[in-house]
């Protein structure tokens, strides 16, 4: 389904995924104005806030092997401002409208993040390498679930997909749910490099070949590649499942696509080694039926629905507020 990647709709959408949690966005009491990048409604957004998160974003981008250009520098310093900003407008709302997170609740969140992280030090690591301490973390997540549940209140509980609104969806976008041909296949592989010299691609032709016979003799095929195949899939009987074209290295998806059910390739030769394809069912090109899709497009009009009032309630909260950028 489409989705509008908008500068706001990035800005909010940290609200609802809660990425907010390791993200250092905590205000403080009205300062000197060198040292704070903003005030919202007197409470300060400190210089060191905002240069902790633009860091924490920049490492980011450089994880990924890419740099910032100076445009986009500007663009991402705005955007990490007003992140900030509207971050602490709906810390500041969800306080006005009574809500309250447990520490209960903070320290069940937080042992969910540490179990993202293999052990203990490598989580240690992390907040060192992000400058952040573990009672920061906590402030962060009881600030984040402060937000989450606003928006619940505010706008999620009293939103509601029709089945008329998401039938006229899926009737007006059906390249949206076109489900294409298919085919249920199992290999057997006998590995050999592709850089691997005539005799070691001798020596793997010929026990392909003895596997090739064996089946020609009436062996079967699931029970041979337990016994010979060399790929991931032997424990499996060699089933590799439904795929598509594009999900397969070409020489094996060509070989694959042209065989009829319960038909047998010959050996086909991939970047991998040797392989003996057996295809098991086949699905043509279909639509998917609007009731398998159903709960799919409502939650997703939802989602989407929520995304754009959260920008107009922001958007009212921030035109009620009192804000000084002094960047």
């Amino acid at each position: 389904m489409k989705y509008t990647n908008t500068k706001r709709l990035w800005q909010i959408a940290a609200v609802f995924a809660l990425i907010l949690v390791f993200l250092p966005a905590m205000a403080q009491e009205k300062q000197s104005a060198e040292k704070n990048a903003a005030l919202v409604n007197g409470v300060a957004i400190s210089m060191e806030q905002y240069t902790k998160e633009l860091n924490i974003q920049l490492d980011r981008v450089s994880q990924q092997g890419q740099q910032v250009s100076d445009d986009q520098m500007a663009t991402l310093k705005d955007n990490i401002l007003d992140s900030l900003i509207e971050r602490e407008i709906l810390y500041q709302q969800s306080q006005k409208a009574g809500i309250k997170i447990t520490d209960q609740t903070v320290d069940d969140q937080l042992a969910t993040i540490k179990k993202r992280f293999p052990n203990e030090t490598e989580y240690k690591n992390a907040l060192s390498k992000m400058n952040l301490s573990e009672d920061e973390v906590k402030l962060q997540i009881k600030r984040g679930l402060s937000i989450r549940d606003l928006i619940d209140q505010q706008i999620t509980s009293k939103i509601v997909i029709t089945d008329e609104e998401s039938k006229a969806y899926y009737d007006k976008n059906p390249q949206f749910f076109k489900q294409p041909a298919q085919i249920k296949a199992s290999h057997i592989l006998i590995k050999v490099d592709a850089k691997a010299d005539e005799a070691k691609k001798t020596e793997a032709r010929k026990k392909i070949e003895a596997v090739q016979q064996k089946l020609k003799d009436g062996g079967d095929f699931a029970a041979l590649a337990k016994e010979y195949s060399e790929g991931p899939s032997s424990t499996k009987g060699g089933d590799l499942g439904y795929f598509r074209r594009g999900q397969m290295v070409p020489p094996f998806e060509e070989a694959a696509l042209a065989l009829k059910p319960n038909e047998v390739s010959e050996v086909v030769e991939t970047r991998f080694g040797y392989h003996l394809i057996k295809v098991f069912d086949s699905k043509p090109e279909e639509t998917l039926a609007y009731a398998d899709v159903k709960d799919k497009i409502m939650q997703r009009m939802k989602q989407e629905k929520i995304e754009k009032e959260a920008v107009q309630y922001v958007d009212k909260l921030k035109k009620d507020a009192k804000l000084e950028k002094f960047i």
